[in-house]
């Protein structure tokens, strides 16, 4: 007799269902770099290799980048493009690009990830976007060149250094809750990069021609040390556990270790051909180095106080920050299969589901597919390919029952530290005559 397709008995719908994040791996902590030349490198700071390039049609001039506490997004300043890059950091995708003011340079994410802080150089100006708008909602005078800029871990104020010596290098107090200039300080000669301890005591000013670096008390504003470094130093980062500082100086090509108790420099590390900005890994471990001239990145193992890696990244790279990065959310929808009759049991034919990025819709390949019944019987499982689809065939013994099949099958990805895991259910279709062939052989029994 001739089996004709019916239509599926237990008609079930395909559908996404995500897992919780709980079951998910922990993620990636990625490293990025504003190449000035153009793209945003992005480095796995588990293997230390560029993994990917970010490029944004709306910014070809990339200055400094910060990550938001959460990982989910990053923030690129263009400063001939005049734009504010977003970049969806676990899929490293382009969000959008926001206009900002004229020559934007120092960025910086509110700690509650809700506001982005960024210095216009030629604008004497900060621009402050509301990232749940995507949109510039207040912009603050602050006076010339302002460059770095930092926020105290509790948001309240953010400090901005002015790239200018006349007649005296000054940083501005911003109040975050009024928008407003709360005051400035008078430190040391063409301030360009600030940051502040975990604690929020105190605040690290570099000096580019004073080459040294003033440290103030974020509850007075006074400055109350100041440590010779390198010769024109650029950039700074407090560590994790807030005991040191690192200051790069471009043109030394090393780095200044400030033991912050003792406020005195503690050691120096050679790196790459005039270093200019640098960050840490969340667990303090490893310190990272761009090195504008050698368009690399120098890895600080800060233990040892050695670098143990140079990172080829892009062209002229200005800015760096490293964050926790959770894996990307994804979506798998499982399809039909088709149900048939053998003498001892029961073969399902073409099993299939595709897994593809929720953000971005783009598919997922290489990842295994786990396919069951929905009692969680193992079918069987395949890996996706380049279009993101998994597909295999199962023979299934008699003992898992036809009721069981007809009420379809799950598709399941495990996740791993690059995507989130997601599951998806399909259904099975009978083909006629299944059902009498299988009283037959239950008869003969």
């Amino acid at each position: 007799m001739r089996l004709r397709p019916l239509v599926t008995v237990a008609a079930v719908t395909a559908a996404m269902v995500v897992a919780p994040a709980s079951a998910a791996p922990a993620g990636r902590v990625l490293g990025y770099v504003a190449n000035n030349g153009g793209g945003v490198s992005v480095i796995d700071t588990a293997t230390n290799t560029v993994t990917e390039t970010v490029t944004d049609s709306g910014g070809s001039s990339p200055y400094m980048v910060d990550v938001a506490f959460d990982g989910r997004r990053g923030y690129v300043t263009n400063i001939r493009d005049n734009t504010l890059t977003v970049i969806d950091t676990p899929t490293n995708s382009v969000q959008t690009s926001i206009p900002v003011g004229p020559r934007p340079a120092g960025v910086a994410v509110a700690p509650d990830g809700g506001h982005v802080y960024v210095t216009n150089y030629d604008g004497g100006s900060v621009s402050v976007v509301d990232v749940a708008t995507m949109a510039v909602t207040a912009t603050i005078p602050v006076g010339p060149n302002p460059d770095g800029v930092t926020l105290t871990p509790n948001g309240l104020f953010a400090y901005i250094a002015h790239d200018q010596s006349s007649p005296s290098g000054t940083v501005t107090v911003l109040d975050t809750t009024t928008n407003t200039v709360a005051t400035t300080i008078a430190v040391g000669n063409t301030p360009t990069a600030v940051d502040v301890t975990p604690d929020g005591s105190k605040l690290l000013v570099v000096n580019k021609l004073s080459n040294n670096v003033s440290i103030v008390s974020t509850a007075t504003n006074a400055v109350v040390g100041t440590v010779g470094v390198g010769i024109t130093p650029h950039g700074v980062a407090v560590s994790p556990n807030g005991a040191r500082a690192y200051v790069t100086n471009s043109n030394s090509g090393n780095v200044s270790v400030i033991d912050l108790a003792s406020a005195s420099v503690a050691g120096t590390v050679g790196v790459g051909d005039r270093p200019i900005s640098v960050a840490f890994t969340p667990d303090g471990a490893k310190a990272y180095v761009t090195n504008f001239n050698s368009g690399t990145a120098s890895v600080i193992d800060t233990a040892a106080l050695a670098v143990t890696a140079t990172v080829p990244v892009g062209v002229n790279p200005v800015g760096v920050a490293i964050q926790f990065v959770p894996p990307a959310p994804t979506k798998l929808v499982a399809g039909n299969a088709v149900l048939t009759i053998r003498l001892l049991g029961f073969t399902v034919r073409g099993l299939n589901a595709k897994l593809t990025e929720t953000k971005t819709g783009a598919p997922v390949a290489g990842q295994k597919v786990t396919f069951t019944t929905v009692k969680g019987g193992k079918l069987c499982s395949a890996n996706t390919d380049a279009t993101g689809v998994a597909k295999c065939d199962a023979d299934v013994p008699l003992l898992v029952g036809l009721g069981t099949l007809l009420q379809g099958y799950t598709a399941s990805f495990a996740g791993n530290n690059q995507h989130a895991s997601s599951t998806g259910h399909g259904s099975i279709a009978l083909l006629a005559g299944g059902a009498s062939s299988v009283r037959v052989v239950v008869g003969r029994r």
